[in-house]
């Protein structure tokens, strides 16, 4: 106990003797409170330190540093984990709605953080498929209700979608078609307004032109003619028009207005007759208005054209046509025969329509007008041939699909017969307008545009050179020429023409000098 006793003490006074000077508590003299002064043992000490013996906290033991392995694959489980977050995301995005807004919580841009860290992620890929092929239908839904600001707007934001950018390429051409299509419909409808006189219904065309953009040049001249047709009057439908000459007593033959408009030109392939000329079909839409002769030219009309300029038609250079022979029933070759002849070759009536004229004497007439005139008269073209010919139907011929119910045209009807007693081994049944060759002109009801005997009676020559198909035909109701052609095309049945041939769609060729009983013209007229 005592030995124990002495240790203690040791170590305190150990202890002590380690403690900065400073520290040491200094002997006084006693002198002072009492209390500032503590003793231990024999020595007097300021203030008494204690001594600290509480065991420290064990430290944990740091783990070791990650290997590159470790790390690696600690980061591709981490990143994989983002992957298929990321793709959960976009597809309940896709399932929402949200394909491209709001931006950051859609199925673009989850997809796009996919492909950010797995490039090649096809998952990703095939939805930014999808997200562009949602933007371009939704652009395309825009450019049909005719939003083009919208639809273009969008088809900008799915070009950056994909580096690939087929798709939107396709849909950009197909808002261009449909603008271009909607512009054409604003242009035939001003057009229209102003044949039919209402003008203010014209110029609020025009402003919807406008607001599609990109059509100053359409839309200046839509302007130009608006201030000609409010000075000219404007033309209603089936109004019939003529031109006096400039500096004669001369005026043209009549012609009627035909407006604006479009039709399906040709035959389709189940239409009974039909030849394979006639195809394929395809639409031809009318920009303008024009004129087109009331009735086919006369023989007093081509009169005053011969007189005027001494003209020798090919019929008299060449000293022969062709005549219908009423003993063998045929068509023959004749020498003599000029145009002021009928189809048997004998003097024609003043009002009968002039045949054994070709090509060339057609163009040689029309011309005569447009210097007379002074205004854009001209033979019609194929497209406008056939459009005025159908009236606006799509049947057969403009009365129907058979055999006309009444006298409609000069046909081959099951009634008709010639001077020689024969009748027509193909004929249209039940029928007879009781003419054998060509009528005077006019001598049946127009058709629904207000044209009479363009589909029988005669054949016309038109402006346009032949083609055996319609491959790559004009669209816009132009005349279809090649220089230095061959060959021209005559439409519209004639008075020995068979059903088939009678059709609206049908069409045959002849070389530019070719005259016959058959064959004679029709003006037109630019307006």
């Amino acid at each position: 106990m005592l030995q124990a006793r002495e240790c203690a003490c040791i170590l305190i006074l150990a202890a002590a003797t380690l403690l900065p000077a400073p520290l040491l508590a200094q002997q006084d003299d006693g002198a002072g409170d009492p209390q500032a002064v503590q003793r231990l043992g024999d020595k007097p000490v300021e203030k008494e330190y204690e001594l600290d013996v509480t065991v420290p906290p064990r430290t944990a033991t740091p783990p070791p540093p990650e290997s590159p392995e470790q790390r690696a694959a600690r980061e591709a489980f981490e990143r994989q984990a983002a992957i298929e977050r990321n793709l959960a995301s976009a597809v309940g995005a896709e399932r929402d709605g949200r394909i491209d807004q709001p931006p950051g919580d859609c199925a673009w841009s989850y997809y796009r953080a996919v492909l950010d860290l797995d490039a090649g992620n096809e998952d990703a890929m095939q939805g930014l498929v999808r997200v562009q092929d949602d933007m371009i239908g939704r652009a395309l839904e825009f450019a049909r209700e005719m939003d083009f600001e919208s639809a273009e707007r969008l088809l900008e934001d799915a070009l950056l979608v994909r580096e690939d950018r087929a798709a939107v390429d396709a849909a950009y051409e197909q808002v261009r078609g449909v603008r271009l299509e909607h512009a054409g419909e604003l242009e035939v409808a001003a057009v229209r307004a102003m044949d039919a006189g209402d003008f203010n219904g014209a110029e609020r065309v025009l402003i919807e032109l406008i607001a599609l953009g990109d059509m100053d040049d359409t839309v200046n001249q839509l302007r130009r003619r608006l201030e000609e047709a409010r000075v000219y009057g404007g033309f209603k439908p089936g109004q019939t028009v003529r031109d006096h000459f400039m500096s004669k007593a001369t005026w043209t033959p009549e012609s009627v207005i035909v407006l604006a408009g479009s039709y399906v030109m040709g035959s389709s392939a189940f239409e009974e007759g039909r030849e394979e000329n006639e195809g394929p079909e395809h639409r031809v839409t009318f920009r303008r208005g024009f004129a087109i002769g009331r009735t086919e030219v006369t023989v007093e009309q081509f009169r005053a054209f011969v007189h005027a300029t001494s003209y020798k038609t090919d019929a008299e250079k060449h000293g022969e046509s062709t005549v219908y022979d009423q003993f063998s029933g045929r068509l023959t070759q004749r020498e003599e025969v000029t145009w002021e002849m009928d189809y048997e070759g004998r003097k024609a009536r003043d009002d009968e329509p002039v045949v054994h004229v070709s090509w060339n004497d057609a163009q040689a007439y029309v011309r005569w007008l447009a210097n007379g005139t002074g205004k854009p008269y001209r033979l019609p073209t194929e497209a406008e041939f056939e459009y005025a010919l159908r009236g606006g139907k799509s049947t057969r011929y403009w009365w129907g699909d058979g055999s006309p119910a009444r006298p409609v045209e000069n046909l081959t009807g099951e009634g008709d017969v010639s001077r020689s007693q024969r009748q027509w081994s193909t004929h249209f049944k039940g029928y007879t307008d009781r003419h054998w060759g060509p009528a005077p002109v006019a001598s049946f009801a127009a058709n629904p545009f207000g044209i009479h005997d363009i589909g029988g009676n005669v054949g016309e020559w038109v402006a346009d050179c032949w083609h055996d198909t319609y491959l790559r035909a004009p669209v816009d109701g132009s005349a279809w020429v090649n220089p230095g052609c061959k060959l021209h095309v005559i439409r519209g049945a004639h008075w020995a023409s068979s059903p088939d041939q009678a059709r609206s769609a049908y069409r045959v060729s002849a070389q530019p000098d070719r005259r016959d009983a058959r064959i004679g013209f029709r003006i037109a007229r630019d307006l």
